[in-house]
């Protein structure tokens, strides 16, 4: 497995995973496009892409203008074997590498998604965007 920030070429690539997973799909693809990718990884904030045989098998953005987790997908076979944890890990780092504002996402309630941000330390804080689960999480909680 090859962990490296994103680049605009690995849209595409971005993109499939994005399509291809179970949870958290979007309601029509056309709501993320690839002007939308490369805004956030070039302009926005940065991304980070797990490669297996020269395949990218997932994928996390972090928007830094509007504090919040854009994207952490994996495709579903390449579950539960650490790359999310990793992805997560890569993206926060850096995150707090550039701000000690608060973070927050939105995800589907009842799903992996929202069991996996419990467990890196996220504070359930609410709902957000049509019923997703808001998290946050503070720098002086993701540095302990």
């Amino acid at each position: 497995m090859i962990y490296r920030e994103a680049k605009t070429t690995d849209i595409p690539q971005i993109q499939i995973v994005r399509h291809t997973v179970k949870e958290n799909t979007l309601s029509n693809p056309a709501l993320v496009t690839d002007a939308d990718c490369e805004a956030f990884i070039t302009q926005r904030g940065k991304g980070w892409v797990c490669e297996v045989d020269d395949e990218i098998v997932g994928f996390s953005i972090v928007d830094l203008q509007d504090n919040n987790i854009w994207a952490l997908f994996l495709r579903p076979k390449f579950e539960g074997k650490g790359i999310g944890k990793e992805l997560h890990r890569l993206m926060m780092d850096w995150y707090f590498s550039q701000t000690k504002e608060t973070v927050w996402l939105g995800t589907a309630p009842n799903t992996k998604a929202e069991k996996f941000y419990e467990l890196q330390g996220w504070k359930h804080v609410g709902m957000v965007n049509k019923g997703e689960v808001k998290f946050e999480m503070s720098y002086e909680d993701w540095v302990r």
